[in-house]
């Protein structure tokens, strides 16, 4: 910058005449003459010093190629990361969209397997000991959950008396829905077993309205509507009608419904209790599975399991053992499956694809039992799976 306002000075000095007109007045010639090599060699040590300080041709040529190859290496590694990272992110993204699909179908395999295994170890077996077989399978989660739990595997609460005094209740709950279960699948159908666990839906959104003032839109009362229609209607029209199982099956639904209402009442009250302040559903499953044992042990005494227990022939297969424990592997499996699903999707979602499993499972329990239908049976089992799917979608709105 300095040295281009010299050269502004200097072509002024030159080529103004007022400048060279002053000099002529005031001062002699040799003066005047001195102060022309003053100016040049001013000139001269400005563009020596200018040209000095400039790249040469050769420094230039290296700079150039230096900003030559330092853009090519720059556009190569937004090539190489826009690989890399676009392939990473595919795969990233083609796993968070496969990840529900792969959940909900855990999920659907694990709850349609579950209940038919209980169905065939009760029927096709004949084994007639429903508490012992609740008693083996919570025996059986509870261990699986123990030693996931020390492994580090997942992450399990510490129980302790007052959460043990508050979820009793629960427990006791928990148990009657579990054996009234076994015994209505052990004289109904699975297919009309689905159909009447419809109840519970309405009983549950009773409860909600009467405890909780929690009020259903007109739809929500359409479909329950519905699912009592097809409920009777099932009843009615099923050859192999039993009044023993439906007697079972009605008592699970008023215990099912209880449990869900009871456990929202009690679960803020428990999460206090605990060291996290939180209870999740590992931690449910080991507590309900656990202290369902001592309880169980009391109601097989009380109702002299034991001595069947002792006495079938049915226990001295190795398949029977075989499908027993499977059965009491996949009640775990639900629980986690589920878990899961829920963590992957919406509980909307997880609702609506619950009603939709109904479908296939009643489907696949008519076949592999080959259960007797007659077409308006077929009929009412159909309407009540869409009376079904149609109160999940309602609930949503």
């Amino acid at each position: 910058m300095s040295s281009e306002i010299k050269l502004e000075s200097i072509v002024c000095k030159n080529g103004d005449e007022p400048a060279l007109n002053h000099l002529d007045g005031d001062g002699s010639f040799s003066h005047r003459k001195n102060e022309v090599h003053k100016i040049q060699d001013d000139f001269r040590s400005h563009r020596d010093w200018s040209i000095s300080d400039s790249p040469t041709t050769a420094e230039r040529r290296a700079a150039a190629s230096h900003r030559f190859f330092k853009g090519n290496r720059a556009a190569l590694g937004e090539i190489a990361n826009l690989l890399f990272n676009g392939n990473e992110k595919q795969v990233h993204g083609f796993g968070r969209k496969s990840g529900p699909l792969v959940a909900g179908t855990a999920y659907c395999l694990s709850s349609c397997s579950m209940i038919l295994l209980n169905k065939i170890v009760l029927s096709s077996y004949a084994f007639s000991a429903g508490i012992s077989l609740m008693f083996y399978q919570n025996f059986i989660s509870s261990l699986v959950v123990v030693v996931l739990g020390l492994c580090g595997a997942v992450s399990v609460e510490k129980l302790n008396w007052k959460l043990i005094k508050v979820w009793i209740p629960v427990n006791l709950i928990f148990i009657g829905m579990l054996v009234s279960g076994m015994y209505s699948l052990k004289y109904i159908n699975i297919a009309m077993v689905t159909i009447l666990k419809n109840v519970t839906n309405i009983l549950t959104a009773i409860g909600e309205f009467y405890l909780f003032r929690k009020r259903q839109n007109h739809k929500v009362w359409t479909a329950m509507f519905l699912m009592i229609t097809s409920a009777i209607s099932g009843g009615i029209t099923d050859l192999s009608f039993d009044a023993t199982g439906y007697a079972w099956q009605t008592l699970n639904c008023i215990l099912t419904a209880s449990y869900s209402l009871t456990l929202r009442r009690v679960m803020d009250r428990a999460k206090q209790l605990t060291e996290s302040g939180s209870l999740n559903e590992v931690s449910m499953v080991l507590l309900n599975n656990s202290l369902s044992l001592p309880f169980a042990v009391l109601l097989i005494l009380v109702f002299n399991e034991w001595d069947y227990v002792i006495n079938a022939n049915v226990i001295r297969m190795p398949m029977f053992w075989v499908v027993a424990t499977a059965s009491g592997l996949l009640g775990l499996a639900i629980s986690f499956s589920s878990m899961w699903f829920l963590n992957q999707t919406s509980p909307t979602t997880y609702s609506l694809v619950g009603s939709l499993n109904k479908i296939p499972i009643s489907i696949a329990g008519i076949i592999v039992f080959r259960v007797p239908v007659n077409f308006p049976n077929f009929f009412s089992i159909l309407f009540g799976l869409f009376a079904g799917i149609f109160f999940a979608r309602a609930k949503m709105s």
